[in-house]
């Protein structure tokens, strides 16, 4: 399933809720994709209730003489503008955003939850000269090829446990599976001096570098593995520093 629902949404739309609980958009997307589009446009209030489903994979919705639990095992993709105009960082427009206004629409996200997603990105605005280009770029079946190389890597790790992908690694798999060299646990040391970051990114970083080895067929998390998941989170790097 897909869902994408509209910043307007409450909290009892999002995460289910009612006389007789029903089940809200993150379980309807069980098993699939949520799509927040416009994300610092939601209320605040309404994204915290996220974060509970994203650590659990259920919702548990209790009234006065029942609780019901919902499935809400699902992918979070979000997103937002760097600021209220949309321009911070266009090298084409120029951006009218005060400080104050681009703290205060950032800070509609709480660390918290931000924390809570293994990858944030900039996507910037593309050139023309790519838009018109003709050259072909990586085509469907070969992300899906690559994708498919993975998933055998991660299906043979953790044969006869009931991990079926990296993401679901607990820290003892985590600890197991994602180990380093030297140079690698220096790199990630510096980065979460750095950074600031907190217990629950060091492990969504190496799920991410060991994602990343995989699709690089490499046994093995090497330094670029872990620096490419470490740039993957960027509004740590935007926030802390």
């Amino acid at each position: 399933p897909f869902r994408s629902p509209h910043h307007t949404i409450s909290n009892a739309g999002l995460v289910g809720g009612g006389s007789v609980p029903t089940p809200g958009e993150i379980s309807l997307a069980h098993n699939g994709v949520l799509f927040l589009d416009e994300l610092p446009e939601f209320s605040r209030t309404t994204l915290e209730v996220l974060r509970q489903p994203l650590e659990d994979g259920t919702v548990t919705i209790s009234r006065a003489l029942s609780s019901t639990t919902f499935p809400a095992n699902f992918m979070l993709i979000a997103a937002m503008n760097p600021c209220p105009c949309g321009y911070r960082g266009d090298s084409r427009r120029k951006c009218h955003c005060t400080p104050p206004q681009v703290t205060r629409y950032m800070s509609r996200i709480s660390g918290p939850l931000l924390d809570r997603i293994d990858i944030h990105i900039e996507a910037p605005a593309v050139a023309f000269q790519e838009l018109s280009s003709t050259a072909p770029g990586t085509s469907s079946a070969e992300m899906r090829e690559g994708v498919a190389a993975a998933r055998r890597f991660q299906a043979d790790r953790f044969q006869g446990s009931k991990t079926r992908h990296n993401a679901d690694m607990p820290h003892r798999q985590v600890r197991q599976f994602c180990r380093m060299d030297r140079d690698g646990m220096n790199l990630l040391k510096g980065a979460m001096a750095e950074l600031g970051l907190s217990a629950r990114a060091h492990d969504k970083i190496l799920r991410v570098a060991r994602t990343i080895a995989d699709l690089d067929q490499s046994p093995d998390i090497r330094p670029e593995h872990l620096n490419e998941a470490i740039n993957y989170r960027i509004l740590d790097r935007q926030l802390w520093t």
